[in-house]
């Protein structure tokens, strides 16, 4: 598959597909029926690259980092690390959520291929979203043009990689409400990855933020029933950006009212309790989907280490946020997080799996240290040495 196989001709429709109201509106209509079969090539084409030859091993385990990069947009800092960061270097799965493909605010980067090319790495990336703007926030400030305005997950591996597909998730709510709109959904990527060790199924999964807690356990129990049913006999890693922040924000409206809840709990005992450990309450019905289908999860991470810092005084995630909260409730969120100096964090990544165990030696890792330079996303990485069960 070529690069070129992304490549398509909507780009001069976006303006009129944007100003649909929703997605109802827009699949009901002469242009979208138009150009259905083109947005669905798009959205059904999985990128896979060949570009490694290692084949053997003498490590004891297998080393696997999860990484929500934020779009690449701190793509050469990012590669910086991933190349040079004594942890992460070593690195033989990448997992990696949110990469941009052609999108202006990258400057039209094809950022998968990118990661790829630097780091000598096999890879399969496929587009959840076709972008009809240049992005939230921020965002839409960028100067140029979209590309191929792409956005999706991808799989990396220093070893061959096999039999690669995708799972389409069900949307949390309607892409073509709001300010930011797009088209598509958010799927799973699974590819084989044919280790000297053993041969396993690594599958990045990025469950949808604006959802409720009940969306997200379905999305995943889709991707545990369709592994279960086609890989029951084959190891299983499950990594990537879970969206576990404990609310329902589907609506803004939802979200209020769960941030209203969780201040009358007490702001201290939700940061302390529940926004690190979300599979305690709020998530629970996803982790128990996880534990009901045989998979492992609270040994293949750091409990109660989180993953994503928020900071009042953070102007790029509160303009993302304004796209779809109202301006009053920042001074309610600034006043509620006075007791914690305007900061709080919470653990969204996680890795789960079976088949498998820890290297005994190396516990799981929230690696923290990789924005001393630079902010490179709103998200630390994690990491997980494992070996697969004799």
């Amino acid at each position: 598959m070529t690069q070129n196989a992304m490549d398509h001709p909507l780009t001069p429709f976006f303006p009129d597909l944007s100003k649909f109201k929703s997605t109802r509106a827009m699949k009901s209509s002469f242009l979208y029926s138009d150009l259905r079969s083109e947005i669905k090539r798009v959205l059904e084409t999985i990128v896979v690259k060949h570009l490694s030859r290692t084949i053997t091993s003498t490590s004891q385990f297998i080393r696997v980092t999860a990484w929500n990069i934020e779009r690449g947009l701190k793509l050469e800092g990012l590669l910086n690390t991933l190349r040079n960061h004594p942890i992460l270097r070593k690195s033989d799965v990448l997992l990696l959520t949110e990469l941009d493909w052609g999108m202006a605010r990258t400057g039209n980067r094809l950022v998968a291929q990118e990661i790829a090319k630097s780091l000598g790495l096999n890879f399969a990336f496929s587009p959840c979203y076709i972008a009809l703007d240049k992005g939230s926030g921020l965002e839409h400030l960028t100067p140029g043009t979209n590309m191929q305005a792409l956005h999706g997950n991808a799989v990396f591996s220093k070893f061959p990689i096999s039999e690669v597909q995708t799972i389409s998730l069900p949307n949390g709510k309607d892409l073509m409400r709001g300010k930011e709109k797009r088209l598509g959904c958010q799927r799973a990527i699974l590819a084989t990855i044919n280790h000297p060790s053993g041969s396993f199924k690594a599958v990045t999964l990025h469950l949808d933020a604006h959802s409720s807690q009940k969306h997200r356990w379905r999305q995943m129990k889709l991707v545990l029933n369709h592994l279960n049913q086609h890989y029951s006999t084959l190891p299983v890693l499950i990594g990537g950006d879970w969206n576990t922040s404990t609310y329902n924000s589907r609506r803004a409206f939802y979200a209020i009212l769960g941030y209203t809840r969780r201040v009358a709990m007490g702001v201290q005992n939700v940061i302390k309790n529940h926004y690190p450990y979300p599979d305690r309450w709020f998530e629970r019905h996803l982790f128990r989907e996880l534990r009901k289908h045989g998979y492992k999860y609270n040994e293949l991470n750091d409990p109660g280490v989180c993953t994503l810092h928020y900071n009042v005084e953070d102007l790029p995630a509160n303009h993302r946020m304004a796209d779809w909260i109202p301006n009053w409730c920042f001074w309610f969120i600034k006043r509620a997080l006075q007791s914690n100096n305007g900061k709080c964090s919470m653990k969204l990544d996680w890795f789960a799996g079976k088949g498998l165990s820890v290297y005994p030696r190396h516990s799981p890792r929230v690696i923290q240290d990789v924005h001393q330079e630079e902010v490179l996303s709103d998200h630390d990485p994690i990491v997980l040495d494992f070996q697969l069960s004799v």
